[in-house]
C-alpha cells in the first residue's frame, strides 16, 4: 500500500516489511543457481490456492509466500543453463538488478519531454546495435515488446514508403520471404492484409538474390513493400544471402528488413561476422536483446536506416499530443506500434554500461563455443546424427531409430526430473531434436550429460 494513501493506520509498517519480502527474494533469486522448477496443471493450482484476488485482500506477506512457495515454481527458470529449448533468456545480474529500478521509478518512456534522461541512454544502447549492423550515424530506432511488434513495425513503415513512392495507382501490398522466416512475418502480413509471397530457399535453407527476382519478375516488382531477410531463423539458426538480397532489393526500389531477432546477437562475435555479409544494406532491422543479448524480458530493438520515414507512417494525431509531435525531439512512440511504453530498453543499457561491449562478444563467443561442441559431439556419436551443420549457436540433430513419441517421452522425463528443459521440433514432416544455446552459463557438461539420456 501506497504510504500516502489513508486506508491503514499502518501503511508505512506495511510497506516496510513488504520491501523487506520482495528485495529479499529479489537478491535470493539474483544469487542462486536458477532452478528448472516444473509445470503444474490448473487443477493443481486452483486446489492448492483458491481464489487469490479477493475483496479485502491477503495482505502483502501472504501474497509473496503464494508467489515464492506456490507459483514461482510453477515457472520454468528461462535462465537455466539447461534451458535449450525455443530461445531462452539469460539476462546479467546487472540488467536484473536495474529492471527493479526501472520498475520503482515510474519512469514514462514515449516521449522526450516525459523521460529524456531514458531515452537518451536508450539511444545509447541502439547506438551500439546499429553500428554493429553498419548503419550510418543518422540511423535510430526504439525497443519494443518483441520481434513480433518489432517487424510489424518495421513493414508498416515500410508499406508506407512505398505507397508514398509509388506511382499514381498504385498500391504496394505484397511482402517476399522464404518459409524459414518467423511466424510473425505471416501474422504481419494478416495483421496488415498484405500478401506474403513465398521464395524458394536454397539447398542450405536461405532466401538468395537470385531466387528473390525470379519471384519479383513474377509477381511484378511494383506490387512489393518490403522483403524480408533473416539472420538467424528460429528452428535452424540460418542466415539468408544478405549480400545478394540486399542487390536485389537496391536494384528495384524495394525496403530490406532484416529480421535478427534471435541471430542478429551474433554481430558482436568476430568468428560469425562474415555470415552476415551485406546487412548494413538494411532499410530496417531487429534483433532482441532478451535472447542473445542477456537483457530481462521484454526488449527488442528496432532500428530504421532513415528514421524519418518510420515516424512519417507510425506519429499519432490528437490535438492532446500536439506538445510532442510539433516538436522536433526524439520521440520513441513515433517509430512503432503503439503509443504508450516503458523504459525497456534502460535494463539492456545499464548492463552494457556496467559490463563493457567486450564482455558481450566474449558472451556471445562462449556460447558458440558451446554450441561448436555439441555439434562435434553429435557427429562423435553413432546413435545421433546432425541434420544440417549449425550457423550460429542453434543445433538441430536426429536420435536414430526414433519415433515423435520416443522424443516427446524423453523431453517430458527430462522436465519431470528437472534435469533439463529440451523440446522436439519438427522439419519436413520430421521429429527432430534441437538445442539453442544463447545461455554463457551453458557447458559442454550440461551438453554432454543431455545427449548422454539419449543413448
Amino acid at each position: 500500500m501506497h504510504p500516502t494513501t489513508p486506508y491503514s493506520p499502518n501503511a508505512h509498517e506495511e510497506l516496510a516489511a513488504l520491501l523487506d519480502a520482495v528485495t529479499a527474494y529479489a537478491e535470493e533469486r539474483i544469487r542462486m543457481e536458477p532452478p528448472l522448477d516444473r509445470v503444474r496443471t490448473q487443477e493443481d493450482l486452483d486446489a492448492a490456492l483458491g481464489r487469490t484476488v479477493t475483496a479485502g485482500g491477503l495482505g502483502g506477506s501472504e501474497a509473496m509466500r503464494i508467489f515464492a512457495d506456490e507459483l514461482a515454481p510453477a515457472c520454468l527458470s528461462v535462465d537455466h543453463p539447461r534451458y535449450l529449448s525455443f530461445i531462452p533468456c539469460a539476462p546479467s545480474d546487472a540488467s536484473v538488478v536495474f529492471d527493479l529500478v526501472v520498475g520503482a521509478s515510474s519512469i514514462y518512456a514515449g516521449s522526450w519531454l516525459e523521460g529524456s534522461g531514458a531515452v537518451w541512454a536508450e539511444n545509447q544502447a541502439l547506438r551500439w546495435i546499429a553500428d554493429l549492423v553498419g548503419m550510418p550515424e543518422g540511423a535510430g530506432g526504439v525497443f519494443v515488446p518483441g520481434g513480433t511488434i518489432g517487424n510489424l513495425s518495421a513493414l508498416v513503415a515500410a508499406r508506407a514508403t512505398a505507397r508514398h513512392r509509388a506511382a499514381a495507382g498504385q498500391r504496394p501490398w505484397r511482402v517476399a520471404a522464404t518459409a524459414g522466416a518467423h511466424s510473425s512475418i505471416a501474422s504481419a502480413c494478416e495483421v496488415m492484409d498484405a500478401e506474403l509471397v513465398g521464395v524458394p530457399a536454397d539447398e542450405a535453407g536461405r532466401l538468395t538474390g537470385p531466387a528473390l527476382r525470379r519471384a519479383l519478375e513474377e509477381h511484378g516488382p511494383e506490387t512489393f513493400f518490403a522483403v524480408v531477410a533473416t539472420a538467424g531463423t528460429t528452428n535452424f539458426g540460418i542466415v539468408d544471402d544478405l549480400a545478394s538480397v540486399a542487390e536485389v532489393c537496391r536494384e528495384h526500389g524495394i525496403w530490406f528488413h532484416v529480421d535478427g531477432a534471435y541471430g542478429g546477437a551474433g554481430l558482436a562475435a568476430p568468428s560469425v561476422r562474415d555470415l552476415y555479409a551485406g546487412i548494413e544494406h538494411c532499410d530496417s532491422f531487429i534483433v532482441d536483446p532478451h535472447k542473445w543479448l542477456f537483457a530481462p524480458f521484454d526488449c527488442c530493438a528496432l532500428l530504421y536506416r532513415e528514421p524519418a520515414l518510420a515516424r512519417a507512417a507510425h506519429t499519432q494525431k490528437a490535438g492532446y499530443l500536439d506538445v510532442l509531435t510539433e516538436a522536433p525531439d526524439w520521440n520513441p512512440t513515433d517509430y512503432s506500434v503503439g503509443l504508450t511504453r516503458r523504459a525497456r530498453g534502460l535494463p539492456f543499457w545499464f548492463s552494457l554500461v556496467v559490463n563493457g561491449t567486450d564482455a558481450y562478444t566474449a558472451a556471445v563467443e562462449r556460447t558458440l563455443d558451446v554450441a561448436r561442441y555439441a555439434e562435434a559431439e553429435i557427429v562423435r556419436r553413432p546413435e545421433l546424427e546432425l541434420v544440417r551443420e549449425r550457423d550460429l549457436s542453434v543445433v538441430v540433430f536426429r536420435r536414430l531409430g526414433w519415433s515423435p513419441a520416443n522424443y516427446q517421452a524423453w523431453s517430458d522425463r527430462m522436465l519431470a526430473d528437472e534435469f533439463a528443459f529440451v523440446v522436439p521440433t519438427t522439419h519436413e514432416g520430421e521429429t527432430l531434436a534441437r538445442f539453442a544455446v544463447v545461455n554463457p552459463a551453458t557447458t559442454e557438461d550440461d551438453i554432454r550429460d543431455i545427449l548422454d539420456t539419449m543413448a
